[in-house]
């Protein structure tokens, strides 16, 4: 129990919700019938994991919308927590999925905010309702009556934020809430902010009833605990996830995944939806045939690696994988520039030489170090690195007639 609490504790989770939570577990663990395939160890961390997912909201929630159109949604939270970028995220996720949205600057404090919004309305195609320093209460009326004469399905409504909360900016969001009648009201909370977050949505929720929360920066070192705590404060479900600085970078909130993730288990199901998103079912077999016929080249790994690169950091992929995330140092990080370095060398070299890196002499390394601006070890390096790889799929089964096992419970 004393480890389970430091894990939520160092998740950001807040003290009283630790508390709280420890000794739920502790009334559920006593007594509790050890499976006989489970440890007593590892039916205590089932029954952690399963009261987290519990806590956290059991299942993944849903927008909701009107039955007459324009469904109105009202983005709120502190300055600096993401609203405008993630206003631009549902837009675009939302469009994706068949409705189309009207963005509306109503956040008329903060400098450039109408620009920026305006800038993200024309990377995804969709209008921008400004009126410049207008009221904001009146700009939110008049954009839904324009909504819903261009026939648009959702508006969003970026609202203003503060430095910390104060009775002014609530005061204005309370209008504008009374103004549209907003079918959901998502607080945009900062999950870097750890146990802070809980004085944020408390305050919001008290004053404007909250329907859902997007937690954003959870690309970060933040293992989610903020979630946590802001689920139990408020009772409003998480319904999206940021997790990176691109617009398609928002994800529907999963509670098993960040119960994972809040103890350090890993997160392999958004690792196999982002492989997934990326890899078809005639690629996957094909690189299979490839590692099974020793025909895998350095062009193939150039474009591996291209294609797990488009997932996100190499650093964060190993985090989602279970036991790694724990056994990593909490600096660990994959610099960046090694991949690039890599990429540049590949790109160097000619085509028989990536298919054959056994042709690759003094004088050939030396030309692909100047080409690529790095130095020949590195060059030396990679190529030494490519062969103990393809030796060590050898070795697996994948160079033989035999296959390599699957472990019990994965599919090939």
């Amino acid at each position: 129990m004393r480890e389970v609490r430091i894990a939520l504790l160092e998740a950001d989770v807040s003290l009283s919700a630790a508390k709280e939570f420890v000794n739920k577990i502790k009334e559920q663990a006593i007594g509790a019938d050890v499976l006989a395939s489970l440890s007593p160890a590892q039916t205590i961390v089932k029954i952690v994991h399963d009261e987290l997912v519990q806590l956290l909201g059991g299942a993944e929630a849903r927008l909701q919308f009107s039955d007459a159109p324009p469904s109105v949604i009202m983005l709120v939270g502190l300055q600096g927590s993401g609203k405008t970028t993630h206003a631009g995220k549902l837009a675009l996720r939302l469009k994706e999925q068949g409705r189309r949205s009207m963005l509306v600057a109503a956040d008329i404090y903060r400098p450039a905010a109408i620009a920026q919004l305006q800038t993200l309305g024309k990377q995804i195609d969709l209008p921008v309702f400004e009126r410049g320093q207008s009221d904001p209460v009146k700009t939110a009326r008049e954009a839904v009556g324009e909504a819903k004469r261009l026939g648009l399905s959702t508006v969003i409504i970026d609202t203003a934020g503060r430095l910390q909360i104060d009775d002014e900016l609530m005061v204005e969001l309370e209008r504008i809430k009374a103004a549209v009648n907003p079918k959901e009201i998502l607080l945009v909370a900062d999950a870097m902010t750890g146990q802070e977050a809980t004085n944020v949505a408390k305050g919001f929720h008290d004053r404007l009833g909250i329907t859902g929360v997007i937690l954003t920066k959870l690309d970060g070192d933040t293992r989610g605990g903020a979630a946590l705590s802001i689920h139990k404060v408020t009772g409003a479900p998480i319904k999206f996830i940021g997790v990176g600085e691109k617009l398609s970078a928002i994800e529907p909130f999963y509670p098993d995944r960040l119960a994972s993730r809040i103890l350090g288990m890993g997160d392999v199901l958004t690792l196999i939806e982002r492989t997934q998103n990326l890899y078809s079912a005639d690629q996957a077999k094909e690189l299979e045939q490839k590692l099974l016929k020793q025909q895998f080249t350095l062009d193939d790994f150039l474009n591996q690696m291209r294609q797990i690169r488009k997932m996100g950091s190499m650093t964060d992929i190993l985090k989602m994988i279970p036991g790694v995330s724990r056994a990593l140092p909490k600096d660990f990080e994959i610099p960046e520039a090694d991949l690039k370095r890599i990429e540049a060398i590949i790109c160097s070299m000619t085509l028989r030489e990536r298919q054959n890196p056994d042709v690759l002499n003094g004088s050939r390394r030396k030309r692909i170090a100047n080409g690529s601006g790095t130095q020949v070890a590195d060059v030396n390096r990679l190529v030494k690195r490519f062969e103990e790889a393809r030796k060590m799929m050898k070795q697996m089964g994948f160079g033989g007639k035999k296959r390599p096992k699957i472990p019990f419970g994965m599919s090939r």
